[in-house]
């Protein structure tokens, strides 16, 4: 099992890129557009696995009724908001100071009690039951590092879900050279040559203890728009607990 590391993961440059995205990123039809249709179906598989992983009712609203969960690059708290209405005890942590501010306001505006913290992951204290990092492993220093600095955050028993870009010729020309060529995702957003296989991802999870229990693509195509697939070619979601 690698050791767990105490390194800087957070990149200026990518924290200045998306802090310079913090007030509109709540705008579903702004500079974070992709994200709002991306998120519905990250939740859709997050719920899954925490019914799943605590053997769970799905008619249940508060199926983290008891727990603490911990969204790491939580850029405004469009993740961290639906999982505080399950019931979580919620913290958010994000690299730009920027994306914190906002998330803050708009938690206060929907009377959600949710704790964020601007900086790296590491200085937090505490652990948490369910721990996501949603499209954040590919604009970090060393992903390693942060797949390390995840695993010292998850209690005994927790579940880490992360999902990220596939580095495929699909994925490059979908997101990088259509969706950032025509402005649907701000230019400069991503770096093809950090995108992670699956295969590299589930290696760097198994180096650092985890057991993988599930994991799904997601696809796009005209007539269900983003969705869960077993194609993993574009983007993918891994679970795995400790």
């Amino acid at each position: 099992m690698a050791k767990a590391s105490n390194a800087a993961t957070i990149n200026p440059l990518e924290a200045s890129h998306f802090g310079s995205l913090a007030a509109d990123w709540w705008n579903p039809k702004g500079s974070s557009a992709m994200l709002h249709k991306l998120n519905p179906v990250r939740l859709g598989f997050v719920r899954a696995q925490i019914d799943a992983h605590w053997a769970g009712d799905a008619t249940n609203f508060k199926p983290l009724a008891g727990k603490s969960a911990l969204d790491v690059g939580c850029g405004a708290g469009l993740l961290a908001e639906p999982l505080a209405r399950l019931g979580a005890t919620m913290t958010g942590v994000d690299a730009a100071p920027e994306n914190i501010a906002v998330a803050r306001d708009h938690a206060a505006a929907g009377a959600l009690n949710i704790t964020y913290v601007a900086g790296e992951v590491s200085a937090l204290s505490g652990r948490y039951d369910l721990v996501t990092a949603m499209e954040v492993i590919e604009h970090v220093n060393d992903p390693a590092d942060f797949v390390a600095a995840l695993v010292a955050k998850m209690a005994k028993g927790g579940l880490l879900i992360i999902s990220t870009p596939n580095r495929t010729a699909k994925a490059k020309l979908a997101m990088i050279n259509l969706a950032e060529g025509f402005g649907q995702i701000p230019k400069g957003t991503h770096d093809w040559d950090k995108f992670l296989t699956p295969e590299e991802l589930r290696a760097i999870l198994a180096d650092h203890g985890l057991t993988i229990v599930d994991q799904s693509g997601i696809s796009w195509s005209p007539g269900k728009g983003l969705h869960l697939s077993p194609d993993m070619s574009l983007n993918y979601i891994i679970a795995a607990t400790k």
